[in-house]
C-alpha cells in the first residue's frame, strides 16, 4: 500500500502528461461556457491536480498519505480530480504496465539499495513529451 500512496502522490504533482487533448464533436456547455462543435481541446490535468479545493491548502507538498484510504477518498469521490493517465475508454492503455513495471523495478532496487538525493539535485521538471527532471536524477544508491 505504501508504494501505491507514493506512486499516486507522485504521479498527482508529476504527471507523465500535464494535459490530454479532446475534440468537441457536437456543441456543448461546460459551466457557463458553450463549446462549438469540432473544437480541439487541450484539458490539464496539473490545473486539477493542484487545485486546494480538491486537495487543501497543502496542494503542492508531496503527502502519499493523502492516498492512505484509495484514490476515491483522496479526491471526496470526485472521479476527475486525479487523472494522471486521462479518464474514460481514451484512457492510456499502458496504465497497469507502467504501475507494475515501476514497482517491480523499485522493489528490486529497494532489495539491494538505498538512495539519498545527491546534493547536487535540482528540482526542476519540465515539459518534454512527458514530464520529467531537466537536469535528470542524480541519486547517491548505497549498498544494504
Amino acid at each position: 500500500m505504501q508504494m501505491s500512496m507514493i506512486f499516486n502522490e507522485s504521479l498527482r504533482l508529476y504527471p507523465p502528461f500535464a494535459g490530454f487533448g479532446r475534440k468537441v464533436e457536437r456543441e456543448v456547455r461546460l459551466g457557463d461556457v458553450i463549446v462549438p462543435a469540432n473544437v480541439a481541446l487541450v484539458i490539464s490535468n496539473l490545473s486539477f491536480h493542484h487545485d486546494p479545493r480538491i486537495w487543501g491548502q497543502d496542494a503542492q507538498l508531496f503527502k502519499p498519505e493523502r492516498f492512505a484510504e484509495g484514490v476515491a477518498k483522496a479526491t471526496n469521490n470526485n472521479i476527475g480530480a486525479f487523472v494522471p493517465f486521462g479518464i474514460g475508454p481514451r484512457s492510456c492503455v499502458g496504465l497497469n504496465f507502467a504501475i507494475n513495471e515501476a514497482k517491480i523495478a523499485l522493489s528490486m532496487i529497494l532489495q539491494r539499495y538505498s538512495f539519498t538525493l545527491s546534493p547536487g539535485y535540482v528540482h526542476s521538471p519540465i515539459q518534454y513529451v512527458t514530464v520529467r527532471p531537466q537536469h535528470g536524477v542524480q541519486v547517491m544508491l548505497h549498498p544494504l
